[in-house]
């Protein structure tokens, strides 16, 4: 084998492990090269001992990442039960007239405050107030012919059968005036309660019959959330039990307690109405909204959970964390699904078991498998 043969080898083993181009010479006179091959060899070694430009072959070894470590804790709360429902007013009426007739005045329009007492609608009293005017002139006819024939019945000028006819006569004609009285006064329509006009089903100038529910007033200072709860979870409630409930149209939460539980389940669902009680002295909850109920019932339930800041999110939104492997001092990435937020907690459905400690500062700088140093 030449001695350029043996170069061009030399060059093709040494290069990749120096990490380094190497310049040589030839010398073009055979006869030369073979003379001063010793010195062609030395300047071969010397050029691959010391032509590189100094790269390492070796990588920078990895930094750790600095954590705070946190292991997953099980919380024993009471069983909340989340239901929908909607509102009530406390005290509902439905108001009509209780005489027929042409309606001359309204008093108030949906969505205003009455007072109890106060005239919220009343009728023309015209045609009543005559038929008042001409039942008391017949009273007032038969009470003068009561009066004569009485005084006549004392002195026995009169028979028993005309004494009995005329005390007849006037019984009817003061219960007729009573009467007449007593449609006259039913032309004027007042609120019963104090709250506000639900809902008015007339206008002035309209005409309208006996009994018809025209009006809706209800007392809201105090309004009622039903629910319908599941036979399965009715014997985890009683009376008294506090509920949470959302109002989404007001974006407020309110307080409340269980004030009744029904006794028979509705036919189809197999459900039981629950009615919790609200404060509401603002008067912002209104008859109608609805709302998402929360009660704390009488059982308790246990959950797997870790701080909120712990969770990091996938660009598929999926939910996850970086388990710490305190052995290799490595942080691992764990797929989870979450549940509910309990205080300032938030549940772990799956993913997670109780111990395992979970790496809650610094998880920003990590990636699978990445090294880390505890706090």
């Amino acid at each position: 084998m030449s001695l350029f043969d043996l170069h061009q080898k030399s060059l093709a083993f040494l290069s990749p492990i120096l990490h380094c181009q190497i310049t040589t010479i030839y010398i073009k006179n055979d006869k030369a090269m073979k003379t001063n091959r010793l010195i062609q060899v030395l300047v071969i070694s010397i050029l691959l001992l010391t032509g590189c430009n100094g790269k390492n072959s070796t990588e920078a070894k990895q930094e750790a990442v600095v954590v705070l470590l946190k292991s997953i804790e099980t919380v024993t709360l009471d069983k909340t039960l989340s239901v929908s429902g909607d509102i009530e007013g406390n005290k509902t009426v439905r108001l009509g007239f209780m005489v027929a007739g042409k309606i001359n005045f309204i008093a108030a329009e949906e969505g205003q405050k009455v007072q109890a007492g106060e005239l919220l609608a009343s009728l023309d009293p015209e045609s009543y107030q005559i038929a008042k005017d001409m039942t008391d002139a017949n009273l007032d006819q038969t009470q003068d012919e009561f009066n004569r024939l009485s005084k006549m019945y004392a002195t026995r000028s009169i028979s028993e059968s005309d004494y009995t006819k005329i005390n007849t006569a006037l019984k009817v004609a003061k219960s007729q005036q009573q009467l007449q009285a007593k449609n006259l006064k039913e032309t004027k329509l007042y609120a019963p309660i104090s709250g506000i006009l639900l809902k008015k089903s007339t206008e002035k100038g309209e005409i309208i019959g006996i009994g018809l529910p025209l009006f809706v007033v209800s007392d809201i200072r105090t309004v009622k959330v039903n629910a319908s709860i599941p036979e399965s979870e009715l014997h985890n409630l009683q009376i008294g039990n506090t509920a949470t409930v959302y109002v989404s149209s007001i974006d407020k939460d309110f307080s409340g307690k269980i004030t009744e539980i029904g006794s028979i389940a509705e036919a189809t669902t197999r459900t039981f109405t629950v009615k919790i009680e609200l404060k509401n002295p603002d008067l912002q909850i209104r008859p109608g909204m609805t709302a998402e109920i929360k009660i704390r019932t009488n059982s308790t339930e246990s959950f797997v959970t870790i701080p909120a800041e712990a969770i990091l999110h996938d660009i598929d939104n999926s939910s996850y964390v970086f388990i710490a492997d305190t052995i290799k001092n490595q942080a691992f990435k764990r797929t989870i699904s979450l549940g509910n937020i309990l205080d300032n907690q938030i549940e772990v459905v799956s993913g997670l078991t109780p111990g395992e400690p979970v790496i809650v500062s610094g998880q920003q700088k990590l990636s699978n498998g990445s090294l880390i140093t505890l706090k």
